[in-house]
């Protein structure tokens, strides 16, 4: 599926601590990580593989929530539903734990956090929570910053995550320690919906793992033998996905609910974790074996992440809303599934461009110079400048 043409294999370039990337959001999740072998970057200049990625993992975001309205009606649908959500979101958050290697708690740091994270989740909550209350009717729908509506949990998460980057480099083993607390999160009930925090302590692993990552691993990633490896692996994931579909819950690839909360045992709740952790990351690790390494027609789409990941939340909900998917039935055959993913990712290609992103640069992006002090160094340091 993300076929990418050979490269010469060359040393990777040093990784840059690029916290400027927006896409947190997912992605957000908006870094990536730095590619294996790709063409030395210039000084200063985006590494081509980070923006394929994001937005490779941006467009398999859009078509998992086109799917979802099929997936009751169709079996293939839910398998690929499953597998997919099994590395998606994995891989964003990986990728936002690379990029934030370098955050402390420097001033200029926070204040691209705030702007880049806190603010546009103010925005879209409160976007989200009138959007629902005319699209569906939902006068009572609340407004609330404790309690993320849809995609909004992940800016939560990011916001989080990144703080609490300082103690991940300072512990002894923070991967052992960051999967200890998922399998905590995931047996206890009692932690509630507040900020949407088990998804913010289940997925903590792979923000972690993010941190812990070096250009040379995703070097090993995209090695030949890894790539023609993925293909039989992501062949069983599906099978397996298959077979598993009326078996198995799709709310366990969302780490939103504790084992209690859907319907087993703690053990079993903390198996699942442990096994999905590592599904997870060998799927992920397949998904950027196959990411290009060069420039591509979408390499520029990349830096639009998080425009194409809130933006296109509205009309993900706005389909359940109006009811498309019950009004026309052909949208539940085999044509009809191929056109909705098609059309999910052309939609959410559009929201990543050049254009979409300047007009809702206000709200993704803000400056914002006037919210903030300035430092009385820098102002010195800039009349002895001049």
């Amino acid at each position: 599926m993300f076929s990418a043409a050979p490269t010469p294999r060359r040393a990777l370039p040093a990784a840059r601590a690029a916290d400027t990337d927006r896409t947190e959001a997912t992605a957000g999740p908006s870094g990536g990580p730095e590619a294996a072998e790709p063409p030395s970057p210039k000084a200063g200049s985006r590494n081509p593989f980070f923006d394929n990625a994001k937005y490779l993992a941006m467009v398999l975001v859009a078509m998992g929530h086109s799917w979802e309205p099929l997936t009751d009606g169709s079996r293939a649908a839910e398998a690929f539903y499953m597998t997919v959500y099994t590395f998606h979101m994995p891989a964003f958050i990986i990728i936002s734990g690379y990029f934030s290697r370098s955050f402390d708690m420097r001033k200029d740091r926070l204040q691209r956090l705030v702007t880049g994270v806190a603010v546009p989740y103010v925005l879209f909550e409160t976007a989200y929570a009138f959007f629902k209350r005319w699209a569906d009717d939902d006068p009572g729908q609340p407004i609330s910053l404790l309690d993320p509506w849809f995609l909004t949990w992940f800016l939560v998460a990011l916001f989080i995550w990144r703080l609490t980057t300082p103690l991940w480099k300072i512990v002894r083993w923070p991967i052992p320690l960051a999967v200890a607390i998922a399998v905590l999160a995931s047996i206890s009930p009692d932690i509630g919906d507040d900020l949407d925090l088990q998804r913010v302590l289940q997925f903590l692993p792979f923000f972690v793992l993010g941190l812990s990552l070096r250009a040379e691993h995703f070097a090993m990633v995209q090695r030949r033998a890894v790539r023609i490896a993925s293909i039989p692996l992501f062949a069983a994931a599906l099978v397996m996905a298959y077979w598993a579909a009326p078996r198995m819950s799709s709310a366990w690839f969302y780490h939103r609910d504790s084992a209690q909360e859907l319907g087993t045992t703690w053990w079993i709740g903390a198996v699942m974790t442990l096994a999905l952790f590592g599904c997870s990351i060998v799927l992920t690790a397949c998904f950027f074996s196959w990411v290009p390494t060069r420039r591509t027609w979408f390499t520029v789409l990349g830096a639009g992440t998080l425009y194409g990941y809130l933006l296109h939340g509205f009309l993900a909900k706005g389909s359940r809303f109006w009811g498309w998917f019950d009004d026309y039935a052909w949208l539940h055959t085999p044509l009809g599934e191929i056109a909705v993913t098609l059309i999910a990712g052309a939609i959410v290609t559009a929201l990543c461009t050049p254009p979409v992103r300047r007009v809702f640069r206000f709200a993704m992006e803000p400056t914002m110079a006037w919210a903030f002090r300035k430092d009385p160094a820098d102002t010195a340091r800039a009349r002895v400048s001049a």
